[in-house]
């Protein structure tokens, strides 16, 4: 989840922060969405000087309504963040750049963040909530319903959907296990392999003692209006109607810059971190998609919290240690 676009010009938030010609702040945070703001709130609270600089490019950007987060259920994801940014604004010790940062350094003092730009922004600690960039499968239709009718998670879109003709995009052990994940939500549903089925026997027969079907034509195209899907055609010329389809797609980072820092990455492909967010790398946070498969929008902003927090406590013992 990075961040959504700023409706406000950065020079003036600068301005109304009286900030214009300061760019050395206590903390950096690199994405403005969930969890970045709620990072900045908790920064901004503990009267920290923050810089938040933000691309404008959510992973859930098509995503209708956003779901499981008490007291925003049902809520677009826009809405949710445009509210958190208003009230983030709030505090005057924290400014916003619209822009893409591109690259960062260690200092003898703290870091350095390059922006597309060209401005250089220092700070002592850095939080990455910069998220992840899902890679759309290559089947025309796929990435316009992606977040809309091609979900990823039961719990986040799941009851919105309950009893409906379902499809489970997957094959061998992950397919099966979404299989029977989804099958909480609803009993009709199907399983496409788009090509041979790398299920076990076993596997297979289970899933016609469920009876739920084996799919394995080769997809070409989702039809679809605006995203909502209507048939899964293939490649033999025939179809299959349906309301909505699961899978689970490989990812990259969406910024490369912690890594080139030195963070320690998992082999899943999320930045490593310790329970108060802190990543490898001393001084270096991280928080929301990037470092959890938890993906929803209650986790991002209880992770951006609990790095904002615990960044600004090592901050002021370190403050008021250094006083003799």
């Amino acid at each position: 989840m990075a961040a959504f676009a700023l409706p406000v010009p950065f020079t003036k938030f600068l301005s109304a922060n009286k900030m214009a010609d300061n760019k050395k702040y206590d903390v950096i945070i690199i994405g403005g969405s969930y969890a970045g703001l709620a990072a900045g709130m908790a920064l901004g609270r503990a009267l920290k000087k923050v810089l938040i600089i933000d691309s404008g490019a959510p992973c859930n950007l098509q995503t209708p309504h956003s779901h499981n987060f008490l007291t925003q259920d049902g809520n677009t994801p826009a809405g949710i963040g445009n509210l958190g940014k208003q009230q983030v604004q709030r505090y005057t010790t924290i400014a916003f750049f619209e822009g893409l940062a591109t690259h960062g350094r260690k200092t003898e003092k703290g870091f350095e963040i390059g922006v597309a730009s060209g401005e250089i922004f220092q700070a002592e600690k850095l939080i990455f909530a910069t998220g992840i960039q899902d890679a759309m499968a290559d089947i025309s239709g796929f990435s316009e319903c992606w977040g809309i009718s091609v979900l990823h998670c039961p719990y986040c879109h799941g009851f919105e959907v309950k009893g409906e003709k379902t499809g489970i995009l997957g094959n061998g052990e992950y397919g099966y296990e979404l299989v029977k994940l989804l099958s909480n939500w609803t009993n009709d549903l199907i399983l496409f392999t788009d090509g041979a089925s790398t299920l076990t026997a076993e596997q297979t027969k289970k899933l016609k003692s469920h009876h739920i079907p084996i799919v394995e034509k080769q997809i070409s195209n989702l039809e679809h209006i605006n995203g909502y899907i209507q048939h899964i055609h293939f490649k033999d010329s025939t179809k299959v109607s349906l309301k909505a389809v699961y899978t689970r797609r490989p990812f990259k980072q969406h910024c490369q810059i912690p890594e080139a820092l030195g963070c320690e990455i998992t082999q899943e492909g999320y930045i490593k971190t310790d329970t108060f967010q802190e990543t490898t790398v001393d001084g270096v946070y991280a928080c929301g998609d990037n470092t959890t498969r938890m993906r929803t929008v209650a986790n991002a902003v209880a992770m951006g919290t609990t790095a904002g927090m615990a960044v600004s406590k090592k901050m002021i013992f370190k403050q008021f240690e250094a006083i003799a």
